[in-house]
């Protein structure tokens, strides 16, 4: 099992940025890849961007293609989620998952982002 702790939410005005962090403990050998996913209020779990956890290249939801950047730092177990130019539909509780080779997600318990117009 993978424990996520996700931080770095919290109020921005429109054309702001805020970086979020997920720091991994635990099985972190099982780690395939780290992904983003956000849900916004009265909508699904969405999903923003993912990451290999040894290497290869992201991949983002084109919403945010430009705007946000996902990276890891593999010493710290850590991967971040670097949001820029950010828009009030990107408003949501922001949520980083663990996707191992096999077996269940691990996911973090969501910080909240609000970005103000």
């Amino acid at each position: 099992q993978v424990q996520l702790v996700e931080s770095g939410g919290g109020l921005v005005q429109a054309g702001g940025s805020l970086r979020l962090s997920c720091a991994a403990s635990g099985h972190t050998f099982s780690v395939v890849a780290m992904r983003w996913y956000r849900q916004a209020p009265g909508k699904e779990r969405e999903f923003v961007a993912d990451i290999g956890w040894s290497g290869g290249s992201a991949t983002y939801v084109d919403s945010v293609k430009g705007r946000f950047t996902i990276s890891r730092d593999n010493a710290l177990n850590t991967v971040y989620l670097q949001m820029n130019s950010l828009k009030p539909e990107d408003t949501a509780v922001y949520y980083c998952a663990a996707v191992p080779r096999v077996g269940v997600w691990s996911w973090g318990q969501g910080t909240q982002v609000t970005v103000s117009s």
